[in-house]
Order: C-alpha cells, then sequence, then structure tokens
C-alpha cells in the first residue's frame, strides 16, 4: 500500500490524480481537504491519527475506510510519520545553561512516561499510544534503511553507557566507527552515551581529518560522563564547531535506537537519526535484527553481554535469515575481564556462525572481516 505520511506527498498525489483508495495516510491534518475526501473513493483507505472534519470523517466511513483517531493528552505524536532527530528532541536546549534541557521535547516524554506508569501504563489509552507511537518509529526506520537505489548496509556497535569521553576505549570505537563509515557501512548503536556515542561520533567525523576528530574529542572530554552538568552542552559545542555540510549529510548520517526506559541517559545528539522507543525489548531486539552487516562489542557490562547472547541466539537458529559476523573488541577483556567469549565460542561449536565469530584488538581486522563478509554477501546474492 501506499503511504503519505507528510503535506507535501499527500498534495503530490492530490495532485497527480491518483485514486486514494488502498492508501495508508499517518498523522496529517486534513481539514483543510474536506471538498475533496467528500467526493473521492476511499475504499480501503486507512487514516492513522489524521485531523479530519465532520463531513470528511462521515464520507470516509461511509465508503469503508478505516480510521484510527488522534490520541489526545500525550507529549508524543502516536502516529508519526518520521523518526527523531536531535533538532527535535532538543529544541528550546540552550548550551549555556544546562538546565534548559528540562523544557526539551525528549525531557517533557520522560517525565510523562514516569508519571504514567513506567513499562506499566495504568490505563488501556496509554498502553495503545505508546505501542502505536513504536510501531510508526519501527516502520519510520524501515522506510529509512530502504531508501535509495539499494539498501544500507547496517553494522552495530555495541558497548557499555558508562564508557568515558577521554578514555583510549570511547576514541579506539570513534576511529573504528570513522573507518567503518568511510568504507560505506550504515553505523547503528542503542543511542546513548558512552560507546554509543563514540560510535555516532566517529561517522559524524567520517569526512574530517583525525586530527579534527581529536580536537573534538578533547572539547568532549571536558564533561567525561552523562552524569556531568556539561555533557549535553560539550557535544552541542562539537556540533557547533564542526557542522555537517549538505554534502555529508549521507555519509555522515548514521541511526541511535535508545528508549525512555534508560530515559535519565539523553539520547546523544551526534546520531543524525533518532528511533527512540518505549518498549526497551522491542528496541533491543530491533536494533539487533537490522544490523545484518555485522555487529562489534566494544567492552560493557550487563546491558551488552546481554546483546550479545540475545545476537548469538538470533545466530545459532538462523532466526532473522541472515548469519552475520560477531566481532569482539577487546581480547583481554572479553577473555578476562568479562569472560564471554569463551563461551560463545563453545555454543558456537559445529553451528554456521562460529566462522563469523572474532576476538580482536585491531581496528583493521575489524574494518576487514566487515568488508569480506559484505562482499561474500554479495557473491552469494
Amino acid at each position: 500500500m501506499i503511504e503519505l505520511e507528510t503535506p507535501e506527498a499527500f498534495e503530490k498525489h492530490l495532485r497527480s490524480g491518483a485514486s486514494l483508495s488502498h492508501v495508508v495516510i499517518q498523522g496529517l491534518d486534513l481539514r483543510r481537504y474536506t471538498r475533496e475526501l467528500s467526493t473521492v473513493a476511499l475504499t480501503g483507505t486507512v487514516f492513522l491519527g489524521c485531523e479530519l472534519e465532520k463531513d470528511a470523517l462521515q464520507a470516509a466511513l461511509a465508503h469503508g475506510a478505516l480510521v484510527f483517531p488522534p490520541i489526545s493528552g500525550v507529549p508524543y505524536h502516536p502516529y508519526r510519520g518520521s523518526l527523531y532527530t536531535p533538532e527535535e528532541l532538543y529544541a528550546g536546549f540552550d548550551p549555556a545553561h544546562p538546565e534548559t534541557y528540562e523544557a526539551t521535547l525528549d525531557a517533557r516524554i520522560y517525565r510523562h512516561w514516569e508519571a504514567h506508569g513506567r513499562g506499566t501504563p495504568p490505563t488501556l489509552l496509554e498502553t495503545l499510544a505508546q505501542r502505536l507511537h513504536d510501531h510508526a518509529i519501527t516502520d519510520a526506520m524501515e522506510d529509512l534503511l530502504a531508501a535509495g537505489h539499494e539498501p544500507r548496509k547496517v553494522v552495530a556497535i555495541m558497548g557499555g553507557h558508562s564508557m568515558k569521553r577521554g578514555q583510549p576505549d570511547y576514541r579506539g570505537v570513534a576511529m573504528l566507527a570513522r573507518e567503518l563509515a568511510r568504507a560505506g557501512f550504515f553505523l547503528v548503536s542503542g543511542g546513548g552515551p558512552g560507546a554509543m556515542e563514540a560510535t555516532h561520533v566517529g561517522a559524524w567525523f567520517s569526512q574530517r581529518s583525525e586530527s579534527e576528530l581529536d580536537a573534538a574529542l578533547a572539547l568532549l572530554a571536558k564533561a567525561p560522563s552523562y552524569t556531568d552538568r556539561e555533557w549535553l552542552a560539550r557535544a552541542f559545542e562539537v556540533r557547533s564547531a564542526f557542522p555537517l555540510g549538505p554534502r555529508d549529510e549521507f555519509a555522515c548520517s548514521s541511526l541511535g535506537i535508545p528508549t525512555w526506559h534508560y530515559g535519565h541517559e539523553p539520547p546523544n545528539p551526534f546520531a543524525t537519526h533518532i528511533a527512540k522507543y518505549f518498549a526497551n525489548s522491542v528496541r533491543e531486539d530491533g536494533l539487533l535484527t537490522i544490523a545484518k552487516g555485522g555487529i562489534v562489542y566494544a567492552p560493557g557490562s550487563a546491558g551488552t553481554i546481554q546483546e550479545i547472547f540475545q545476537d548469538a541466539c538470533q545466530n545459532h537458529y538462523n532466526s532473522v535469515g541472515v548469519i552475520s559476523p560477531m566481532i569482539f573488541l577487546g581480547t583481554e577483556f572479553w577473555t578476562r575481564t568479562r569472560p564471554v567469549y569463551p563461551l560463545l565460542a563453545q555454543l558456537a561449536q559445529g553451528q554456521e556462525y562460529a566462522r563469523h565469530l572474532m576476538l580482536t584488538d585491531s581496528r583493521d581486522d575489524v574494518v576487514k572481516a566487515l568488508l569480506d563478509y559484505d562482499r561474500a554477501s554479495l557473491d552469494a546474492a
């Protein structure tokens, strides 16, 4: 079915003279189009949270259209037709006054989520609104990944939120992400601080020099942890000092997939696209599923380890139709500090994904392994 998710797309469709039958119209204010909607066939048309005048609504129902009404009383749009951007989530934030974060859309939604039962809303309407929102986010994310002449080559980097700016590991992840973006991969992460932020910093600087990246990392290191008052302000300082140009928007783009379940960790603003969810389980599974080009595991704790075995389960049973690389960056960490790799290697014995496991300390090895996998996948196709 055709999906119309912007006023521009709806106008273009109307001007073309194409039928609105069996078309999905999502989250649009259509009150100025009552005459058009009252005189065309709407058989099988789906209106998701659209604003309709009474006559248009009656015509839609009379033609057998399916109408999902808008939901009021929530600070988010359950039927949104696009992903978030840092500019939308952080509108009104003033880096000179970090306390202004509390007035941003991101903070307002988090407070609403906390005040309405967190993960277990007390009302059916709130639950429905959250589920519709998350469904819309997934739909918009799939549109993003499918846009263009060929699907994006998605690679995820996972790692801990406690990894601090200024640490060697943080720079290592940023350098790796920069190299992967320059090699044509589309970087995704959990969209939060630490190793996740370093992933998007690397993509942001993929078209800039290493010295410029190091200058940015020095600025960020003035507020090492997301618990520091200046953490978000330093990020916007770097964005202002090293803005993306029109030619950088595709090459430097990346996708962060955070959740209000961890809303005390603001999403990092270096991800150019943000798929923020209410349901953490949907977010986790979706993130691992779209990373069909492979996943790199930087040092992390319980959350990262959960993702490792969730990814291993997908590979073990080939449940998403692709068996992709699982690369562990940090030999000492993954064999002694968090000895996950030996267990995983034993679990994989005799399974196809055993040959896609890698343990290394070398960024070059990571990039080569992912490029080799990508070439082999293209040859197989």
